[in-house]
């Protein structure tokens, strides 16, 4: 039946004129999938697997019947391959009610893929919330087709074997429709252009919703998924690699492993259920986006893909070539008729300045915008042209709403004075640098009347501590210091990870840091354990730490030192927790490969840091023994320390870390839906690792170093190693290198000695970062994407950025020259 079943599929795939890559994209069945069909080594085919491929090749009846007949002596019961036959709709797959084994990862992936839907849709719909896109209705962003010269040919998007003429793609939309007009296009894939601030990410999130909420023939096999596309480099990282990594930071829980041993964010991907939602192009570096472009041809992958139409442009005729299979659309600009129905309405009766109530609009008196949008409709005062040409993206009109509708005040007439603004670039100009002191002004949060005094108090008290009153100019300096810390030499980043601020401190601060605090650790962690266990005068104990100490922290901080020259020195976030208890859900089914992963990664710090503990006995016996350090006996000595310490602790840590491998799980799907819940899933991860890095390595240190030097007393000569001692080098070194580790090299402790100590000192961050950043999400200057901030628009970020720089009096074009400072509408920032 196998051999028959094959032959059969590859007859009418023939006759269909389609590829086995071909068919697996109108399919949705991997190609692997087809091929081990066709060659007849799948044993067993499930049917709604053999229905999808009928579908693909739009079969008739008898072809249908065909395929029955071949499926029939495995399937003893009738076989009704439903679907759509000669373009007729067909009714929905037969469940199979007992899946055969070896499909057993295609249920753990459709469980995944549905979860992953859920997740996605859940965030962006709060994110579509916040950003207040349906208040007080949503702007009529409309989108035409876009110029020919940056789409294919409509033969390749449809698809279409050659002598077929393409059927006409819809000339224009709206928000609305979007997802319908996606939907048409058989290739599945689609560029949406569009000027800086036009809306081009918000139409991106409505498209994921619109896709999510479908039902039936409408509801889309791939989940839609929004990756900030500005971080890729095309030419380090292969598309596929850059998306799973991406999925694995902004949903941990797709770090379990598949019956197949990949993870589920690999297969997702691998498995085409996924729909790359491409957004800001025009944000990767100018020099890498020709190899991003044609590293996207280069792959048949349906997509979403959102640019500025001159960067695309640019990009296009560099590789000589849109993104093949494409349709494009883009976006245009808002009219006044559009201003006058929204803004109108953005000003609440009761933020009328000084205005009465009763009457029209104005509430008793002329409303807040009218003469504005009067001058506008007029279209005859050149300021008003102006303003007209700024207040045509959705991002200005933001920005004058929170400016003048939403602030006592205001009036917006002061946007027509010529001689203020002369020129459109300086009415943006005005828009921006007015909108972070309008946010964090000072606001008085009403009471809440529970009728619980107690619980009001309470509640009260939370409210103050989530959203304070910032001072502004304070707030605008903070923002200002993040927005700088974003730029790099050789690229502007977008991304605001919690993990990486850290990194706008200086290397040799942060390394002289990492070195002070490990010092301390194992200082304080050699007196709390030779005070309490050895046998040691309490003079004798203060010297011992005084000198283990300080060498201890060189050896962490050598090896710091080495990681943030090679590597930057910033830890990204654990994507797994321990349990304690058991273990579901685990990370993997190969676990010799993940705990020798584990065990390569730490062996280099493990001998580093015995090194550093033979060190430090080599000058505890000189100063008590008053001996020299160049003493040959001493030197001798050393080095035969440095060698056995080091094996010690290298095999010691190995061993710990390793454990601690076979005691991970993924994260939760809620534990990382923010970055503050990744921030604390994250700090009660590391607290688990210290509960168990403590007294394991304590004891693997103890006994494993009789072990070692049993192994190397014949080849070094004798060698003194006993239990008690052994267990006091393990206690110290088990404390204080599972506090140096919490502290200095996770993410978490990285957040907390710089973000939330050294940064607050310097006074470029406040003394809660935290609570910071989440208020600057919900006064609207951040937004979020998975597990990282972005400032609510690129525009904004380069802004804040520059008037920092001009205030610290450090910036010099030569020094940013990836940032425009002041952009105008012709060349704007995105």
């Amino acid at each position: 039946m196998t051999d028959r079943l094959g032959i059969l599929v590859r007859r009418l795939r023939t006759q269909a004129g389609l590829t086995q890559e071909q068919m697996a994209e109108r399919s949705g069945v991997s190609v692997r999938t087809i091929r081990r069909l066709e060659t007849g080594k799948a044993a067993d085919h499930r049917l709604g697997t053999v229905n999808l491929l009928a579908d693909a090749l739009d079969l008739g009846a008898e072809d249908r019947r065909q395929l029955a007949a071949v499926l029939a002596p495995a399937h003893p019961s009738p076989i009704p391959l439903q679907g759509k036959v000669n373009g007729d709709s067909g009714g929905p797959f037969e469940p199979e009610p007992e899946p055969e084994p070896e499909f057993e990862v295609d249920r753990v992936l459709a469980g995944a893929a549905a979860e992953l839907a859920r997740e996605v849709g859940r965030r962006w719909q709060k994110e579509e919330e916040q950003r207040r896109v349906h208040d007080p209705f949503p702007l009529p962003v409309r989108w035409k087709r876009a110029p020919a010269r940056l789409t294919d040919h409509a033969e390749n998007i449809q698809r279409l074997p050659p002598g077929v003429r393409p059927e006409p793609m819809e000339p224009a939309g709206d928000l609305r429709s979007v997802a319908e007009a996606y939907r048409g296009i058989p290739s599945g894939r689609l560029v949406i252009l569009g000027r800086a601030g036009s809306g081009k990410s918000i139409m991106a999130i409505r498209l994921v919703l619109d896709l999510l909420g479908g039902s039936g023939p409408d509801r889309s096999r791939r989940v839609p998924v929004i990756f900030g596309v500005g971080a890729w480099d095309a030419t380090a990282v292969a598309l596929r690699d850059w998306l799973v990594d991406l999925l694995l930071r902004d949903y941990p829980h797709l770090a379990r492993r598949t019956p197949g041993g990949s993870t589920l964010a690999a297969a997702l991907v691998d498995a085409g259920l996924i729909l790359p939602v491409l957004d800001g192009f025009d944000e990767i570096a100018e020099g890498l986006r020709q190899e991003a472009l044609e590293a996207l041809n280069a792959t048949s992958l349906p997509l979403v893909l959102t640019s500025r139409a001159g960067e695309y442009a640019e990009a296009v005729s560099a590789a000589r070539a849109p993104l093949v299979w494409a349709a494009g659309i883009e976006l245009a600009g808002l009219t006044p008729d559009d201003l006058s129905a929204y803004l109108s309405r953005t000003a609440r009766p009761a933020a009328q300045d000084g205005r009465a109530p009763g009457g029209d609009g104005g509430e008793g008196g002329e409303a807040l915008w009218d003469g504005v949008l009067e001058v506008l409709r007029s279209g005859k005062d050149p300021a008003g042209g102006r303003l007209a040409e700024v207040l045509s993206t959705p991002l200005m009109i933001a920005l004058a709403r929170t400016m003048y509708s939403e602030a006592p005040g205001r009036d917006p007439a002061e946007l027509l004075d010529a001689g203020r603004f002369p020129t459109a670039s300086s009415l943006e100009d005005h828009l921006l640098a007015g909108f972070v002191p309008t946010v964090y002004r000072p606001r008085v949060a009403e009471r809440a009347a529970t009728g619980d005094p107690d619980r009001d108090r309470r509640q009260d008290r939370r409210d103050r501590d989530r959203r304070r009153n910032w001072d502004p100019d304070r707030a605008r300096h903070w923002l200002g210091h993040l927005a700088h810390h974003l730029v790099r030499l050789d690229r502007d980043r977008h991304d605001l990870a919690w993990w990486q601020i850290g990194e706008s401190l200086p290397r040799s601060t942060r390394v002289l840091t990492v070195a002070l605090v490990s010092a301390l650790c194992v200082t304080v962690s050699d007196w709390a354990v030779v005070l309490l266990v050895a046998p040691i005068t309490p003079g004798e104990a203060l010297v011992q730490g005084v000198v283990v100490g300080p060498v201890g922290g060189l050896a962490f901080g050598c090896f710091y030192a080495a990681m943030a020259a090679f590597g930057g020195g910033s830890f990204a976030p654990s994507q797994v927790r321990l349990r304690l208890r058991g273990r579901t859900g685990g990370i993997g089914r190969r676990p010799v490969r993940t705990f020798a992963d584990r065990f390569a990664a730490v062996v280099p710090g493990g001998f580093v840091t015995g090194i550093g503990c033979a060190c430090a006995f080599a000058l505890q016996r000189a100063l008590y023994e008053g001996r020299s350090l160049t003493d040959p006996a001493l030197v001798e000595a050393l080095f035969i320390n440095m060698l056995v310490l080091g094996l010690i602790f290298s095999s010691a840590a190995g061993l710990v870390f390793g454990l601690l491998a076979a005691l991970e799980t993924p994260l939760d799907v809620g534990s990382a839906a923010t970055p503050a819940g990744l921030l604390s899933a994250n700090r009660a991860t590391v607290y688990r690792q210290v509960l168990v890095i403590v007294p394991v390595l304590t004891l693997a240190i103890a006994l494993g170093g009789g072990l070692v030097v049993r192994l190397l007393a014949g080849v070094l000569g004798p060698l003194s190693w006993k239990l008690p001692e052994g267990l006091v080098i393990g206690a110290v070194g088990g404390l204080g290198g599972g506090l140096s580790y919490a502290l200095c090299f996770t993410a978490w402790g990285q957040w907390l000695i710089f973000c939330r100590l050294l940064l607050p000192l310097t006074g470029k961050l406040p003394w809660s970062p935290e609570d910071f950043l989440d208020d600057a999400y919900r006064r609207g200057v951040l937004r979020r994407s998975g597990a990282v901030y972005q400032f609510r628009h690129v525009r904004l970020q380069h802004h804040l950025g520059h008037t920092y720089r001009r205030r610290q009096g450090n910036y010099t074009p030569a020094t940013f020259p990836h940032t425009v400072p002041l952009a105008s509408p012709g060349r704007s920032d995105r």
